[in-house]
Order: structure tokens, then sequence, then C-alpha cells
């Protein structure tokens, strides 16, 4: 058994594979051929149930019923078809309206739970609009720059100092009289 597994992973040979694929090929068209046959019998057989040879009467009468008989013959083959185009059109209906059911069900399903996504508004608009539009949310870039006004007393905050000089200069009786006339 391990021998014919491995005789089954080796590569055929090309010569092999032209054999197998000619007798393949020369199978196919035997069973074509007989098929062809066959089709051909069924034919011939439906042909001579429904249209037997014609044998023509002589005289006036007998064609009279002749035509009176091919003509019931023709209503009845109308009659079939009409009922064969009704089913088949009541066939194409449900076959239409099953097609826009399987579509309706394809359109509806169920959304998952979706995650918060923490995204910019620059890279939401491009998610959205695609690689084409490039749109920068950035309403920073659009202000204009305005320098600030250094006023002295906020100068005079900033260059306080160390507080411990403070309490000193405002301690006893001079730092509150400094205290009074700041204030004033």
């Amino acid at each position: 058994m391990p021998d014919e597994i491995k005789q089954c992973r080796k590569k055929m040979s090309s010569s092999r594979k032209h054999n197998l694929k000619s007798l393949m090929l020369s199978i196919a068209k035997g069973l074509l051929e007989v098929e062809e046959r066959e089709r051909e019998e069924e034919r011939v057989r439906y042909m001579d149930e429904k249209c037997p040879s014609l044998s023509l009467p002589s005289g006036s009468q007998e064609m009279q019923e002749f035509c009176k008989k091919l003509h019931h013959q023709i209503d009845e083959l109308e009659e079939e078809r009409y009922d064969l185009e009704i089913k088949v059109t009541k066939c194409s209906k449900e076959i239409e309206d099953m097609k826009f059911k399987v579509i309706d069900l394809k359109g509806k399903f169920k959304k998952p739970a979706l995650k918060r996504v923490r995204m910019s508004a620059d890279a939401m608009l491009k998610a959205l609009l695609g690689s084409k539009h490039k749109v920068n949310m950035d309403l920073r870039a659009n202000l204009k720059q305005v320098k600030k006004e250094v006023k002295e007393e906020d100068k005079e905050m900033r260059d306080v100092g160390d507080w411990r000089k403070n309490v000193e200069d405002k301690a006893g009786m001079d730092g509150r009289k400094k205290m009074f006339e700041t204030e004033s």
C-alpha cells in the first residue's frame, strides 16, 4: 500500500498524460455519438406518434371529415399551447417574486453593536470622502496670530521674586505702612 501512494505522488510522464487524454477523448466521443443516436431515435418516435403519415381521402365527404378532424386537433394543440404559456408566465412571475424576496432578505440584516472609536475630524472626513478630497479641519490653522500686549502690572506680578522677602518687608509697622500706601 505505501508503494501505491509513492507511485501516485510521482509525476506522470508526458507520454502517459497524452495517452490518458486521448483515451478520455475517445470515450467521450463514443458517448456523444450514442447520445446523438438516442436523440434522433426519440425525435423519429415522437414524430411518428404526433404526426402519423398522411393518407388523403378520395371523396369530398371523406375530405370534409378529414378537415374537421384536423381542425379539432389544431384546437386541442392551441389549448395545450395556451395552458403551457400561462404556466410559463406564472412560473416566471414566481421566480421574479422570489428574486425580490431574496434581495430584500439580503438587504435586511442584524446590525452588530458598534464599538466607539476615537477618530479626529480629519480622519473621519477622509474616510467618508475618500482620498480624492483633501479637507483640513484644523481650526487653529485658520486663525490670525495676535501678539499679546504685556501690561506693566502683569510684569510686576511675575517679578515678585522670593516670598520670604515680601514677608520681611511687610513685617512691623513699616511693613503695614507700606501695605496701606500701596493699596490706596
